[in-house]
């Protein structure tokens, strides 16, 4: 599938891969940024979400590498559910294809709010690691492909359920919990691409340039992750999940 696109809509597709892939390499919700622009230059929804997919795996996968050769990915940890939310997030696409999301649009927001209030009464959450309440294999074979599936099926707040469950069930703080919700993002992105494009709802020609604009965002994003840590990743997740509820609460 192709379209023809305006000069300016591929620079200003350009700015919005930038911005999202550094939004999203410090608290997820780049989003936001992306599948909006996407909509806007013209896009169909379901070619705006394959596109979208599509162009945040890259951003996600330097992400995760940066990460990984910093030390904060433990991998034998991560493995299941890495492994949970790839399949969990390819029957959340498939499903998208079959039904309706419009029931998600009316919970979600609230759920987020939930999220946002907890994190905002609790200053020291994330700041430091924690002893670990639930078992990593558990942990995984529960959230792995639930919020997979979530995040192929509707995806906005499947970083920020993640990063919450991660630092109050694991007990790792932001820096480490970040990481680990970049592996599984990645893996549930990658899951959903599949599908989108079996179904050929991905444009290349806009991939390609918002990966331009990615890589320079993530790198950006990342570095001042590893160099600031966990309270600055801690101010940054609660402006974009507020962002998120206001986005699902009043969509243009």
């Amino acid at each position: 599938m192709s379209m023809e696109l305006a000069p300016y809509h591929y620079a200003l597709l350009f700015g919005a891969g930038l911005l999202g892939g550094f939004i999203d390499s410090i608290a997820g919700g780049g989003g936001l940024i992306t599948v909006p622009t996407l909509l806007w230059v013209g896009l169909p929804p379901q070619l705006a979400l394959g596109t979208n997919k599509a162009q945040s795996s890259v951003g996600t996968a330097l992400a995760v590498s940066r990460y990984a050769k910093a030390g904060l990915v433990e991998w034998d940890e991560v493995r299941l559910a890495v492994v949970l939310s790839f399949v969990g997030s390819m029957a959340g696409a498939w499903t998208l294809t079959q039904i309706s999301n419009d029931v998600l649009r009316v919970i979600i927001p609230w759920m987020l709010l939930a999220v946002v209030i907890y994190v905002a009464i609790s200053p020291r959450l994330g700041l430091v690691a924690t002893k670990a309440r639930l078992d990593a294999v558990v942990f995984s074979l529960i959230f792995g492909f639930s919020l997979g599936f979530y995040d192929g099926f509707f995806g906005p707040g499947t970083g920020a359920f993640w990063i919450l469950a991660v630092v109050t069930l694991l007990g790792h703080e932001l820096t480490r919990a970040n990481a680990y919700t970049k592996a599984v993002n990645l893996a549930s992105n990658l899951g959903s691409l599949a599908v989108f494009a079996a179904f050929r709802q991905v444009e290349p020609w806009v991939v390609v340039v918002m990966v331009a604009g990615q890589l320079i965002g993530v790198r950006l994003g990342t570095g001042l992750v590893l160099k600031h840590g966990a309270g600055f990743i801690r101010n940054i997740f609660l402006v974009v999940v507020v962002a998120i509820i206001l986005k699902l609460l009043w969509p243009s």
